[in-house]
């Protein structure tokens, strides 16, 4: 439809104009990416959530698994992101938790140069840090212009600081670029030697800029910084060159003496080699006990400082959450509280490893009552590549793996239940179907072991007391429908509220309804029976349209998963 106002035509001639006609196209939003919180061996404490799209991936960001000598019950975010991926799952973001008493590993090269490590823990002593000399610069002086001014073959790259080297047969001697123009360089001091000029095609004297080759080394990840310089002026100067390093942050003083930069690392290192080899050390893990629920929770200290759970503030690719194996009330509480107010994201809760009775599971069961979530149990049993035997693991991680690849394979208004778990042995609990009759009803969805079918999450209950949203893939298609209208209605924003604009955002949102109906996702024989979209002057007044509100009314039939298959049997007798 075209709304465009007449334009300028100012000669006779043919005009071809573009408007949009029909409704714009729609597309889902992502269902599967999962977010964790939790503790691991290296990675950032604050701001972003990490992406990582393996389990390798996640490796090599955040490390490897930790010690149950060291961290007992708060280890297993590694085991669950395996699990995660093991069970169908393919994108993830990760935020990390670390002990109050962690440390960071540093280094202090004198007065001149400091390195730390990027974030806190051990892993940070591993970091090795080799310093050879380099040049970015070479020429030969061409003539002498006036009193420490020199004209050079090329004075491309001598930059005003830098320290620079005449190396001749006198010797060698060193000072620093005052003014760089053209090929004229003047120096601060002019050079000792009487005979600097060479003009020879192979020249004997030469002058060369004084820089670092940096290389920093933790086990497989190596970085190469070369010609780094302590000249702060510069763009080569070595905080802004290392800034972009994923293992440690820099802090150097400017240095403005006629003295060499290998020179001055060499003499704070106490070393008289041309490599100079330094390693990070008084990194430090920190202690489970110094961890409280606080750590996990976060603190929101605005955009890019956020910690915990408040740092997915930030984040909205993520679509599902878990804390793996946190089961304290306040972190739980918090997690579906900041579901709850974001509306575009479902938690699945672990319940206490411990836990075993139907009262035990009841008790911490009955700590929330929200749509936004789902818990499940018993823990998993799982090799540990660590200790080398079984281990138990929250399900967590599994479970949402398994959401992934039931939404990937069937669609989100497939109820995630009645599928495998993937690279499990055993149940921390075995549960049988009277106990099950019990915990199923109140939102306890089970695991459970049945012969020739393997290990099988057997529930699909949020831990809500609301009938309608008490399926966990009714409230995920829910959310699934309102962030893909939310993220791909935006064109409407400040366009003119009348009817022509009515008629374009109710068949844009039809025709993404009726796609979604007919991928099984919805009820009804026809579209009509499926959902309705209603907005005009029935969903809207004029104090609505007055201030710049646009008002639609939206339904949905949701397919409810068929939980109870009664199949009802009765004596035909022959007449």
């Amino acid at each position: 439809m075209n709304r465009k106002l007449m334009a300028e035509y100012l000669s006779p001639g043919v005009y071809v104009e573009e408007f949009d006609s029909g409704p714009a196209p729609m597309q889902g939003v992502s269902t599967s990416t999962a977010g964790f919180i939790g503790l691991a061996e290296k990675g950032p404490v604050s701001g972003s959530p990490v992406f990582v799209s393996s389990a390798s991936d996640f490796t090599r960001k955040f490390g490897g698994y930790l010690q149950k000598s060291e961290f007992g019950e708060y280890r297993y975010l590694a085991h669950a992101i395996n699990h995660f991926f093991a069970n169908g799952g393919a994108r993830a973001f990760v935020m990390r938790v670390a002990p109050p008493d962690a440390a960071v590993a540093d280094l202090k090269c004198g007065e001149l140069l400091q390195l730390q490590a990027k974030n806190p823990g051990a892993w940070g002593n591993r970091i090795v840090v080799s310093i050879t000399e380099a040049s970015k610069a070479k020429s030969q002086i061409m003539e002498e212009s006036g009193e420490g001014q020199y004209i050079l073959k090329n004075a491309a790259d001598f930059l005003v600081g830098d320290v620079v080297m005449l190396d001749g047969p006198a010797g060698q001697e060193y000072g620093i670029v005052a003014a760089v123009e053209g090929n004229n360089v003047t120096m601060a001091d002019p050079f000792g030697a009487k005979d600097v000029v060479d003009t020879a095609l192979l020249p004997k004297t030469t002058v060369r800029t004084c820089e670092l080759n940096i290389e920093v080394r933790c086990e497989d990840t190596v970085e190469t910084y070369e010609n780094v310089s302590f000249n702060i002026t510069t763009p080569n100067f070595i905080e802004k060159v290392m800034a972009k390093s994923e293992l440690v942050d820099v802090t150097a003083a400017n240095n403005d003496q006629a003295v060499p930069p290998m020179e001055l690392v060499k003499k704070a290192a106490g070393c008289e080699k041309d490599a100079v080899k330094l390693q990070l050390s008084g990194g430090k893990n920190g202690t489970a006990a110094a961890l409280t629920d606080g750590d996990f929770i976060g603190e929101d200290k605005g955009p890019g400082e956020r910690t915990g759970i408040q740092a997915f503030l930030d984040n909205s690719d993520v679509s599902l959450m878990a804390v793996p194996g946190i089961t304290s009330p306040n972190v739980q509480l918090s997690l579906v509280a900041h579901c709850e107010r974001l509306a575009s994201r479902f938690a699945v809760l672990d319940m206490p490893k411990d836990a075993k009775s139907t009262t035990d599971l009841m008790n911490h069961r009955n700590i929330v009552d929200s749509d936004y979530c789902a818990m499940y149990h018993p823990w998993l049993e799982v090799y540990d590549p660590l200790d080398k035997r079984n281990t138990l693991i929250p399900p967590s991680g599994s479970v949402l793996g398994i959401y992934a690849r039931s939404d990937n394979t069937r669609g989100v208004h497939k109820a995630p239940a009645n599928e495998t778990v993937a690279n499990c042995t055993g149940l921390s609990v075995t549960y049988n179907t009277a106990e099950q009759d019990m915990l199923n009803p109140n939102g306890v969805n089970l695991i459970r072991r049945f012969p020739g079918q393997g290990i099988r999450v057997w529930g699909a209950r949020t831990a809500s007391s609301k009938p309608l949203w008490k399926y966990v893939n009714v409230r995920r298609l829910f959310i699934f429908l309102e962030e893909s209208i939310k993220a791909n209605t935006n064109w409407v924003v400040f366009e003119p509220n009348d009817e022509l604009l009515w008629i374009r955002v109710r068949r844009t949102i039809e025709v993404f309804l009726e796609g979604v109906w007919r991928s099984g996702a919805l009820a009804g024989a026809t579209a009509a029976d499926a959902f309705f979209v209603n907005i005009g002057t029935n969903t809207m007044t004029q104090d609505d349209i007055d201030n710049g509100r646009l008002i639609c009314v939206i339904g949905v039939a949701p397919v409810k998963p068929a939980e109870f298959v009664i199949f009802r049997l009765t004596q035909k007798t022959g007449e």
